[in-house]
């Protein structure tokens, strides 16, 4: 008799089914069972924010979460960020332009965080961007390079709009 459970998950757009036991973190079955290594698992109590994707577009941790409670979810994780063409998108570029990682380790937990921020937060303030990555601990960065990222992303996302709706008015 087996005690595995049958789920269905939209992970960064394709659909994937397979039987879990119930106690299968959504972080083992993110690495484990899709493959998609990005998600990282720090200390395993929802402190550190590695693990943190976008479930239903809201970020969560990932290592809280058992893979059956996310049974009919769409579920985004770092490797979703990427552009179509398989260059950086604009958050990441920010983060290699102002060197705000060093070891990477929680790179990816920051990266859903502030893409959701940056979704609701067109010109944050540093203070925002601050209380946004409160729940994210890195130990090599110090931080300053992160915000300048941020900053630097937001204003790229603000030309962009601003040019997309100029040629669109024309």
């Amino acid at each position: 008799m087996s005690n595995k459970v049958q789920v269905e998950i939209t992970i960064n757009g394709k659909i994937v089914q397979k039987e879990v036991e119930p106690r299968l973190l959504l972080t083992d079955f993110i690495r484990d069972e899709c493959n998609l290594t990005g998600t990282h698992l720090g200390c395993e109590h929802g402190v550190c924010g590695a693990c943190t994707i976008l479930l239903d577009n809201e970020p969560v941790r990932g290592c809280l979460m058992f893979a059956v409670q996310a049974d009919g979810s769409e579920i985004q994780t770092v490797e979703s960020l990427k552009n179509a063409d398989g260059t950086l998108n604009v958050l990441q570029q920010s983060f290699s332009d102002n060197h705000a990682l060093q070891c990477g380790f929680c790179t990816p937990g920051f990266l859903m965080t502030l893409t959701h921020f940056l979704e609701d937060h067109q010109n944050p303030s540093e203070k925002e961007i601050r209380e946004a990555i409160s729940g994210n601990l890195c130990r090599c960065t110090g931080y300053a390079n992160i915000i300048k990222a941020v900053q630097q992303a937001a204003k790229t996302l603000q030309n962009e709009e601003m040019n997309h709706s100029v040629i669109s008015a024309q």
